[in-house]
């Protein structure tokens, strides 16, 4: 943030007790903390534990996790449970926080969660959805997008949950 969202002037780093150096403009005489997008990202899983849903979206061609911003008033697990909803028509029965991670392209904190869904149809996709398929967990890993951070949200969730040797197909 460069500017004040208030009043337009350019901010400069002006020294705030116990939080150091923040965004000050002069022109409001007043201190700005960061604003930012938040968002969810979901690692989708078939009732087993053994299958992983990935999207293709907006005409790209690799796969990714599900993913939408929050809506105001919504905690971030109500947003992953309408998101899944809303793209893919699947009721999601449980879920896990697994991490977040700011990406800075969009200017957006992730907060990434594993969801368990209800059953593996397909058949309530809505047009924000090109192609979804389900993977093994071991072909989920090598067709998500490479550099991604999907792929890093991936990566996170199999090494805690399911331990990196049983992930390598052999």
């Amino acid at each position: 943030m460069n500017y004040c969202m208030e009043c337009g002037t350019e901010l400069e780093g002006k020294y705030l007790e116990n939080e150091g150096m923040i965004p000050y403009c002069k022109g409001c005489e007043g201190y700005r903390f960061p604003v930012f997008n938040t968002a969810v990202s979901m690692i989708i899983l078939n009732q087993a534990q053994n299958k992983i849903l990935l999207i293709k979206q907006y005409g790209g061609t690799d796969y990714i996790l599900c993913a939408g911003y929050l809506n105001k008033g919504e905690n971030a697990e109500q947003a992953a449970a309408r998101e899944i909803a809303e793209e893919l028509g699947i009721e999601v029965i449980d879920w896990h926080y697994n991490k977040s991670e700011y990406f800075e392209k969009t200017n957006t904190l992730m907060l990434n969660f594993s969801c368990t869904v209800a059953n593996e149809r397909l058949d309530g996709m809505t047009d924000e959805v090109d192609q979804a398929e389900w993977f093994s967990i071991e072909d989920a890993r090598l067709n998500i997008k490479n550099g991604s951070l999907a792929q890093r949200f991936l990566e996170n969730y199999l090494e805690k949950s399911h331990g990196r040797e049983q992930c390598h197909a052999d």
